[in-house]
């Protein structure tokens, strides 16, 4: 089943060619099928590359999703073209009367400053405060997984001497875990991060668990005991060249990047990169969308202000 976006979005285009079945907005309204109600509030400076690949991943089940994209309207995108945000993006304000099945906050390359020094900052604790009540489920993703640990739970991020950046491997600590139903004892994930939370602040909070870590890159994926918040430091959503094209960034601004780990063969950037973590990223989300949300929220939306039902 489809995955339900405007046919004139850029990644529209690129998921069809990719054999990905999408449908247009309009086509969908049309279908007496109640589609699963998707926002994304989409942090990152390339939306149009994180936007796709995010719904590359939302549309590999038989479950009808439709997406809202969200924007901060306290922060002017510089690498996205305004044309594209105005067609395309709603701010807070244009969708905080709504409810969702689901929730996705991303990732953020501010996370070297303070969260307070954030220009959306208060912005960004309304949705925190408002996805308490309006969403049955949010992920949170890399920085933005740090953000909504610090609002909820009153968690510390802490400074890295290097970055934590590579391909890493992991094994699971919950297994009986709904979000990582079937997956086996080892799997990877890339990260890409300057900072990190420790597991042992995770225990210290009883309505929290650590799901998922790493011997190398230490807790990945943390979950509430409801299991309908979900924090991931990693990021699941890369396409096999999208740390490569941070290394060579990186590169080119000077920075003192090393190359990422147990990434390219041979430790060779010339050599194309393995991409191992494409099956347990499909799995993830549709873990999320099927046993995480479908099989759990509301028919109707307008039950998530029943108490049983806030966070």
């Amino acid at each position: 089943m489809p995955i339900i976006i405007p046919d004139n979005l850029p990644a529209f285009s690129t998921l069809e060619k990719e054999r990905i079945f999408v449908i247009p907005s309009d086509r969908a309204y049309h279908q007496d099928i109640r589609a699963l109600k998707i926002a994304i509030v989409n942090l990152m400076p390339d939306k149009i590359v994180t936007e796709t690949q995010l719904l590359r991943l939302l549309s590999n089940t038989p479950l009808h999703v439709e997406i809202d994209l969200v924007q901060m309207s306290g922060h002017v995108s510089k690498n996205t073209p305004q044309e594209h945000m105005l067609a395309f993006y709603k701010s807070f304000d244009e969708i905080k009367d709504n409810r969702y099945d689901g929730l996705i906050i991303t990732g953020a390359p501010v996370e070297q400053l303070d969260f307070e020094e954030v220009d959306y900052w208060d912005e960004l604790c309304q949705v925190f405060e408002w996805s308490k009540t309006n969403v049955f489920s949010t992920v949170h993703i890399c920085w933005g997984a740090q953000a909504a640990l610090h609002y909820h739970y009153g968690i510390k991020k802490y400074p890295l001497e290097r970055k934590m950046f590579g391909n890493f491997k992991h094994h699971i600590d919950y297994p009986e875990s709904l979000l990582l139903k079937g997956f086996g004892d080892v799997f990877h994930c890339p990260h890409s991060r300057h900072t990190e939370i420790k597991s042992e602040d995770i225990a210290a909070i009883p309505q929290l668990m650590v799901v998922a870590e790493s011997y190398e890159a230490g807790v990945h994926v943390v979950s509430d005991r409801a299991e309908r918040q979900f924090f991931l430091l990693g990021h699941w959503e890369y396409e096999r060249e999208t740390l490569a094209k941070e290394y060579r960034r990186d590169l080119e601004k000077g920075l003192d990047i090393q190359i990422p780990y147990n990434y390219f063969p041979d430790n060779d950037p010339e050599k194309m990169p393995v991409f191992n973590w494409s099956c347990s990223a499909n799995l993830m989300y549709a873990n999320w969308l099927n046993y995480c949300i479908y099989q759990r929220t509301p028919y109707d939306l307008n039950d998530l202000s029943r108490p049983e039902y806030e966070l």
